[in-house]
């Protein structure tokens, strides 16, 4: 088996010298390609090794960024002025980096409305175009009809 790692003479020995070595240094044997021709073992703390990684994962996972998705809920006949003061508000939220999920809610016969529903949202992607792109399109998911937008990246 070939051993490898700091403070060992990387060399081929038997299964016996190999953990011998090991004990010596006081660290582990690990086994890292075990399909190799011979196998390849590691001199390292096992602990540590661990340990290490875990951190190492830890920090990839802080550097994600995490998505936040604000919502805006519209009725099929939404007026001009509540119309503009909701979209003051999705202004805000894409110019923080979140993303706008603005959705037409259907009640009752009010489905009988789609297409004022569809262009309201068209609407509100156009004028939000400078600060966000829409991501998704209108679609018609039971009584909401859902529209996702995203931020303009800087």
């Amino acid at each position: 088996m070939r051993v490898v790692g700091e403070g060992v003479e990387p060399g081929v020995y038997p299964i016996e010298k190999a953990l011998q070595i090991a004990r010596e240094v006081g660290v582990d044997l690990v086994e890292i390609a075990p399909t190799a021709e011979p196998p390849v073992c590691r001199v390292i703390d096992y602990k540590k090794f661990l340990y290490e990684l875990k951190k190492k994962q830890k920090e990839i996972k802080a550097k994600t960024a995490k998505v936040i998705v604000k919502e805006i809920r519209f009725g099929p006949q939404t007026d001009d002025h509540d119309f503009n003061f909701k979209k003051n508000h999705a202004v805000k939220f894409l110019q923080e980096g979140a993303k706008v999920r603005a959705f037409v809610l259907f009640r009752g016969r009010s489905i009988v409305f789609k297409e004022q529903g569809e262009l309201l949202l068209l609407r509100f992607a156009n004028e939000l175009e400078e600060y966000g792109k829409a991501e998704q399109l209108p679609l018609l998911e039971g009584k909401k009809m859902i529209m996702l937008i995203a931020p303009k990246k800087k």
